[in-house]
């Protein structure tokens, strides 16, 4: 069956799988191609293939997967892969990093910019005086 793992930038995984296990709100479940058709909710967590004998993981930050016929499609705002538990886990690592770092230098610009409108008000305010 087919894997196909989408993101709003970048398809990570598309590739033939024999299997592939995944985690909804209901529990994890397992997919092989001639099960049934199913639609499913993921939640933050571990997505997991086997291909060529050799599982993968990809970290999926939710979102929804759909299985028809023999093709499986998932849809994450977020994936992230690596060789083995261990990579994923550095890429995931490594993502919550970049994310502080961006969210940090984001809230230092804001802080500047607040103190610079509140300065202005201040100069417009003597002014006026």
């Amino acid at each position: 069956m087919r894997l196909r793992v989408c993101t709003p930038t970048a398809i990570p995984v598309d590739r033939e799988v024999v299997k592939v296990v995944a985690e909804s709100s209901a529990g994890s479940f397992c997919m092989l191609p001639r099960h049934a058709d199913v639609v499913a909710t993921l939640v933050p967590g571990l997505l997991s293939y086997v291909a060529d004998d050799v599982e993968t993981f990809v970290a999926v930050d939710g979102g929804t997967l759909v299985k028809v016929a023999d093709e499986v499609r998932v849809s994450t705002p977020q994936a992230m892969t690596g060789p083995g538990l261990e990579g994923v886990a550095a890429a995931v690592r490594e993502a919550f990093r970049v994310r502080t770092d961006r969210e940090r230098e984001a809230r230092s610009a804001l802080a500047r910019m607040e103190a610079d409108v509140l300065h202005g008000a201040l100069e417009l305010d003597e002014r006026r005086r």
